[in-house]
């Protein structure tokens, strides 16, 4: 075939650079022109020219990694072996800092990403007489119609703003798509996560001052109390980015043998993470009872054994006051990740008597990590 040049495809230049690292990973040079290169300035696109050698293996990464089919709704059913993390977004910026998190966890866990918003649909006539029905569906269809298409247009402005992200370097090129779902967006998001069985939610939350006066509507809480796949809760004021700058993780126990499974589910999602120290913790309402830190040093000797490779170390907080000493822990040991164990539980427990991960979901700006034990 020869050195001939041929166009492989036109995209925009964010997609276009994504492209360029991804094939040349591959080991195919790459060459990008302007479409209208005779004013590049308002150029619409960008070429992406390659040898006509290398354009069989080219088309085989593309197709293969699915780049920049974001839509496609049959992709999350294909398994090609990978993990797979769900982030639900609402379009805040807390949404795209955990999309930047998801993302280079994705690349450390060789995962996929998928994006989901759902969005609500305030019109249903069906309780209506049929005729003022028909009269009520017609005026409302248009109103209805442009929510899809602001839902659509905010959900190609995220995807470009993180193709552009890429494209400078500050999101990893991991493969990723979106969906949209109508309905309530923590049903749709736990009747989707049945589907798309993810290994990893995460979820972009608001600030602990913003949070407090919406505490039964919570969409992540309500996530946490109904899914079984862990979630990470990611507050607008986390101070990482990535979990390779994480050191510490507080993983709370209460000797249930829930427990057990839970720590094997953590030490999996952070096996790529080598530096980090998880300090086994526990809360003892209990004053002086030493038989807790009997049981904490005998878990930490266990786990020691079963996960020879850990750095492990742990905390009995003796305490009256859960929120404030787990608040004063977290603070004074640097913890940057609180993971703890939660149990299904109904409508009126989780109204009555909030769980743990609830109650600091609203009270703490720290990332939690929540296992399904």
């Amino acid at each position: 075939m020869g050195d001939k040049l041929v166009t492989l495809a036109i995209h925009t230049n964010e997609k276009a650079q994504i492209l360029k690292e991804v094939l040349e990973g591959e080991n195919i040079e790459v060459h990008i022109n302007d479409v209208d290169l005779d004013n590049p300035g308002v150029s619409a696109g960008v070429r992406i020219r390659i040898n006509e050698s290398d354009l069989p293996k080219a088309l085989s990464v593309v197709e293969s990694r699915h780049l920049f089919s974001y839509d496609e709704e049959e992709t999350y059913r294909t398994d090609d072996g990978r993990k797979r993390i769900l982030v639900p977004v609402d379009f805040s910026d807390y949404s795209l800092k955990a999309c930047k998190i998801a993302f280079n966890m994705a690349r450390d866990l060789n995962a996929k990403v998928k994006i989901l918003h759902v969005y609500f649909n305030p019109y249903y006539p069906t309780a209506l007489p049929m005729a003022e029905a028909f009269a009520y569906q017609g005026k409302e269809e248009k109103e209805f119609q442009n929510i899809i298409e602001k839902v659509k247009e905010n959900i190609q402005k995220l995807c470009n703003t993180i193709d552009k992200k890429v494209s400078e370097g500050e999101f990893p090129p991991v493969n990723y798509s979106y969906v949209l779902r109508e309905g309530l967006p923590e049903e749709e998001i736990v009747t989707f996560t049945k589907e798309y069985k993810p290994a990893l939610i995460m979820m972009g939350t608001r600030g602990k001052d913003q949070k407090d006066a919406d505490l039964i509507g919570s969409v992540t809480a309500e996530v946490i109390e109904m899914t079984h796949v862990p979630i990470i809760a990611i507050p607008e004021k986390t101070h990482f980015s990535d979990l390779k700058e994480v050191t510490k993780v507080a993983f709370l126990t209460n000797f249930s043998q829930r427990d057990l499974i839970s720590f094997d589910v953590l030490t999996k999602l952070l096996k790529p993470y080598r530096d980090v120290q998880i300090i086994l913790t526990h809360i003892s309402i209990k004053k002086g009872d030493q038989w807790d830190e009997i049981k904490l040093a005998g878990i930490k000797d266990y786990f020691s054994k079963q996960y020879p490779g850990l750095n492990l170390d742990y905390k009995l907080i003796d305490t009256n006051d859960m929120l404030k000493s787990l608040d004063e822990y977290i603070k004074n040991d640097d913890i940057q990740i609180l993971a703890l164990t939660t149990s299904k539980r109904n409508i009126f427990a989780r109204m009555f008597s909030p769980s743990i991960s609830r109650k600091m979901l609203f009270h703490s700006d720290t990332p939690l990590l929540v296992l399904r034990g």
